[in-house]
């Protein structure tokens, strides 16, 4: 492994994430294409994306606020996750994996970036 970000934990449980949000939209009609599915997709990538970006040769305080965009992408899925149960895109029991699984993942970067000053 030749980058940083690829020891995290915390990236390497994102790009888990991003993996199922991919398989659930998967299922979503065709109408919500370019809507809610690909509002999912881009969340969800960009957690880990941001994470990715602020480790890399960034100062501790732009690692944070890399960090600090991971979670708002992560705050934006939820929203998304609560729009599809409405829209009847995904059940309640994959609502609720997922959110749960968008919570640990939420509380993991802000540990994370809580521990760098």
């Amino acid at each position: 492994m030749a980058f940083k970000f690829e020891k995290l934990e915390v990236w390497n449980n994102a790009i888990d994430f991003s993996a199922n949000i991919h398989e659930v939209t998967r299922s979503f009609p065709q109408e919500e294409l370019y809507i809610l599915t690909s509002q999912m997709k881009r969340a969800a990538d960009s957690i880990a994306l941001n994470i990715a970006e602020g480790s890399t040769g960034q100062t501790n305080p732009a690692f944070r606020q890399f960090l600090s965009y991971a979670v708002r992408s992560g705050i934006e899925l939820v929203s998304c996750l609560y729009i599809a149960v409405k829209r009847k895109l995904i059940d309640e029991v994959q609502f609720r994996d997922l959110y749960d699984e968008a919570e640990q993942l939420i509380k993991k970067i802000q540990a994370l970036r809580n521990a760098i000053h």
